[in-house]
């Protein structure tokens, strides 16, 4: 569909010194000239001259820093424009899907399926079109994966298990029960009068070689992009990793910790049970993150931190001692 034509849907009427088919929605760094991205905040200005976007949805204090080879779209809300074209990327999730028993007609007759040697597929597993199943992988009752996913070799996908649309998992993944994998990530835009404008997610998750997942996690796939967990990283059960994070190679994450979006981690950091993060921060290798420490910065590499508010751990140690004291002498 044309720009000016998915704008006019969406009751914007502008003039548009060029138009064309819109490919997709992008990121700034990652848009071609038939893609769209959008500023949200002023600081995102100075990608602009970097981006081969076609077009930038901006608000009018900012469009004077468009570059002359991206179309401006002058909105007062961007954010809330992206998300109202977001529908028009919708991708169906589990299409021309075949059940268990009829696999072996399905590979007779449609090659878009590919189950490697030594691979046991145990009864109601649920496989989509285009998926493509490694050597030697165990799927287990229950298990339903979605179209155009890739499974590496050595694979344990236990029951229930739910992998969306364009998943990418490497070798030696095992994923344990419950787990859901590519679900959308929780993104809306606001109206002026309270309504919530749901941000489709057409982006995908990648798992790397050697990734263990516990039971009942949730990784939800990207905005645009990916969602990317790294070589060698263990996962425990219960844990909530958003869309568009990346954790980094061998890193531990223990029970109930929170990945809010776009949060990314270098190697080898360990979050203790219930630990979060806020939105688009950055942890550096190998730190520490105690149990229950609320992240809200971006961490330095090699420092541990703990509590909330977040301080370096032995200055939390420290201050809970203090007040522990201090509560002993006001109610000895």
């Amino acid at each position: 569909m044309k720009l000016s034509e998915m704008l006019q849907s969406i009751g914007l009427d502008i003039l548009l010194k060029k138009d064309f088919e819109v490919s997709s929605l992008a990121p700034l760094e990652k848009a071609g000239q038939n893609d769209v991205s959008y500023i949200d905040q002023s600081k995102y200005l100075k990608d602009l001259i970097f981006s081969n976007a076609g077009a930038v949805l901006i608000r009018e204090k900012d469009a004077q820093a468009v570059p002359e080879h991206i179309e401006p779209i002058i909105v007062s809300n961007p954010h809330l424009i992206f998300a109202k074209l977001s529908k028009f990327f919708i991708q169906p999730q589990f299409s021309l899907a075949s059940s268990q028993n009829e696999i072996k007609t399905h590979l007779q007759t449609d090659q878009e399926l590919d189950v490697g040697k030594d691979t046991v597929i145990m009864p109601n597993v649920f496989l989509g079109n285009r998926v493509k199943i490694g050597n030697n992988c165990l799927l287990m009752p229950g298990v339903v994966i979605g179209d155009d996913t890739l499974i590496g070799d050595n694979c344990k996908i236990f029951p229930n298990v739910v992998i969306y649309k364009n998943t990418q998992i490497g070798n030696n993944v095992s994923i344990h029960a419950g787990t859901i994998i590519g679900s959308d990530g929780f993104g809306y835009a606001h109206t002026q009068t309270g309504e919530h404008i749901k941000i489709e997610h057409n982006g995908s998750v990648v798992i790397e070689d050697d990734v263990e997942i516990g039971a009942n996690n949730t990784i939800d796939r990207a905005v645009f992009g990916e969602t990317r967990i790294k070589k060698g990283t263990k996962i425990d059960n219960l844990v909530q990793i958003a869309h568009n994070c990346v954790v980094g190679e061998h890193s531990l994450l223990v029970s109930q910790v929170g990945l809010a979006g776009s949060t990314t981690t270098g190697r080898n950091v360990v979050m203790g049970g219930q630990a979060g993060t806020g939105g688009h921060i950055h942890i550096g290798d190998f730190t520490q993150i105690a149990g229950r420490g609320a992240v809200g910065k971006n961490l330095p590499p090699h420092t541990k931190w703990g509590g909330h508010p977040l301080m370096e751990l032995d200055e939390w140690m420290k201050f809970f001692v203090t007040l522990r004291r201090m509560v002993k002498k006001k109610n000895p």
